[in-house]
């Protein structure tokens, strides 16, 4: 179940604010528990490690439209759940989703499937809050990519009860599309992040209305199998958002090293930031970091997350013009004294050059062809948000997931929530409800 992945990175800087990465030597060392199948296709045979511990294993997935940032929050309610589940007595395991095709991921000449968690995320991380393994290690103890049972989590078609909402689930007929057909040997088949291979034996609906833990006794109770996949994940709600629990799991999403690394380089360069200037220094165990609220002071630049795309038609009440939005970030560097400005942002080609045209001293991390390939969108989105975190003043675009991470970030680093917690305003209103502060709870 171990998995390591080392790095080692030479970065070259040109006179620009365009860079290349290039990584000398990426090699990986996996020592995979590797025994007799848990699960062959006849059934026949058990890993003595998983049956000696009596492991099960839980999957999950989520809507495929869906973003990344939403992504990472369903990963804290399923870690929750699995929380709930060894409370209870299970010897249960948290399965993380290869992360690919994602509709934001744009990139489409750049194969981005089956990646692994351990590119974007620390997994000893991650182990220290909740036991997790990657899906191929659980192909491997699984002795082979069967999943038991998935069930298809769905809202009730009749909607809430006499207008009240309560917290119940029922097995129930699937009233949207299944996303899964039965092949010759009568087995399921369906997305299952990338894996052709993968295969369910059992697929059934759901209606869920409530917190992740009231999955808990139906999985605990109602199957005895060792792998149980939930489908449509995001269903479920948050069982205590923004308690301890929460920002435990949250904490322990610690990015990967060698994307840290490549964003402090990038604001050593650009931005004349460092940890040790900014009093944003870093501990690796996340369990022993606790940052005293404002007490970073963050770099001399401002960060912004300037979300444009669906964002325009989706929330234009919310979302600015790009002029609009200009004349609030030149508003802020004259506040805050500050001669350069970060921006996080999928505008296209025509905005960008309008954007470099009113803001000269606009920098952006924009890689190489070639190192995109090597850090994909989801790598490069990761990098942005480190590059926000950092900042001395951010602000971010109204109900993004991508603004809340790094809301979050910055809390957890110890940023003053007055500089964290903005959000830009759109053309029409004066003023505008700003973010809520979640505060971090230890």
């Amino acid at each position: 179940m171990a998995c390591t992945v080392f790095y080692i990175v030479a970065i070259y800087f040109s006179s620009t604010c365009s860079f290349s990465v290039f990584f000398l030597s990426i090699f990986a060392a996996f020592a995979a528990v590797k025994s007799e199948n848990v699960f062959s296709a006849g059934h026949t045979s058990t890993a003595p490690i998983a049956a000696a511990r009596d492991l099960r294993y839980l999957l999950y997935d989520v809507n495929p439209p869906e973003g990344f940032n939403l992504r990472r929050d369903v990963y804290i309610r399923m870690a929750s759940l699995v929380k709930t589940l060894r409370k209870e007595g299970g010897d249960w395991v948290l399965v993380l989703p290869p992360w690919g095709r994602l509709y934001h991921w744009q990139s489409s000449d750049i194969d981005q499937t089956r990646i692994p968690w351990g590119e974007f995320f620390s997994i000893t991380s991650l182990q220290a809050n909740v036991p997790v393994v990657e899906y191929e290690e659980f192909i491997a103890e699984n002795g082979g990519p069967f999943i038991d049972q998935v069930l298809v989590l769905q809202n009730y078609a009749e909607g809430w009860t006499n207008g009240k909402w309560e917290e119940k689930i029922d097995e129930r007929p699937c009233f949207d599309k299944l996303m899964y057909s039965k092949d010759k040997q009568g087995y399921y088949r369906g997305w299952f992040w990338g894996y052709e291979e993968t295969r369910a034996r059992n697929v059934t609906c759901v209606s869920a209305q409530g917190h992740a833990s009231i999955m808990a006794p139906v999985l605990q109770r109602n199957y005895t199998v060792t792998s149980v996949m939930l489908d449509r994940a995001e269903t479920l709600l948050h069982d205590v958002y923004a308690g301890k629990d929460y920002w435990d799991t949250r904490r322990s999403m610690v990015f990967a090293k060698h994307l840290r690394l490549i964003g402090d380089e990038f604001r050593a360069k650009y931005l004349n930031s460092t940890d040790d200037r900014d009093l944003t220094v870093y501990r690796e165990d996340w369990t022993r970091m606790k940052a005293k609220p404002g007490s970073a002071k963050g770099g001399p630049y401002l960060g912004v997350h300037l979300r444009r795309k669906d964002f325009i038609w989706g929330h234009r009440e919310d979302v600015p013009s790009l002029k609009g939005a200009v004349k609030t970030i030149l508003n802020l560097m004259k506040k805050h004294m500050l001669e350069k400005v970060f921006i996080a942002t999928d505008a296209d080609g025509e905005e960008l050059k309008e954007l470099k045209a009113m803001l000269p001293r606009m920098v952006r991390f924009e890689p190489s062809r070639e190192d995109l390939e090597l850090l994909k969108d989801g790598g490069v989105a990761i990098i942005d948000q480190w590059i926000c975190s950092h900042a001395r003043f951010f602000i971010g675009t109204s109900v993004s997931t991508f603004s809340f991470r790094i809301h979050e970030e910055r809390e957890i680093l110890g940023f003053d929530p007055k500089t964290t917690y903005n959000r830009f305003c759109g053309d029409a209103e004066k003023e505008c409800e700003q973010p809520t502060h979640w505060k971090i709870v230890y």
